[in-house]
């Protein structure tokens, strides 16, 4: 499948300075910063640099140095916000059906109180 990405989605403004935001951690690659409508006590955005538009995108294009930076973001922001006790949620959504709101590569980290079931069935 072929992407287009949209230079002009929130995140891709983050990323020029255009928006501000609470940065958590910056990478060479990666950028991680505070959600403005946290879901959950801890609610952290980990987003590629790179033009990307979703995950299966990323892991597709992006180079191996991309994909272990951003990797090892995550882990780092979840060590640093203390999330190997008590545990997380990694979510990143993906397209129409996934109920992705931006079109740029994001993985949501949610801690901090329990979270339920991810899908309740139908």
């Amino acid at each position: 499948m072929a992407y287009t990405y949209d230079d002009q989605n929130i995140f891709a403004k983050i990323l020029r300075g255009e928006i501000p935001n609470q940065t958590v951690l910056e990478t060479e690659h990666t950028l991680a910063f505070r959600d403005i409508y946290p879901q959950a006590p801890v609610h952290v955005l980990v987003i590629p640099k790179g033009p990307y538009v979703c995950y299966d995108h990323f892991a597709q294009a992006a180079s191996e140095a991309e994909i272990v930076d951003f990797t090892r973001a995550i882990g780092q922001v979840c060590a640093q916000e203390g999330l190997e006790g008590p545990g997380f949620r990694l979510i990143s959504n993906a397209g129409e059906a996934g109920v992705q709101e931006v079109p740029h590569l994001h993985v949501h980290i949610l801690s901090g109180r329990p979270l339920g079931r991810m899908l309740q069935k139908a």
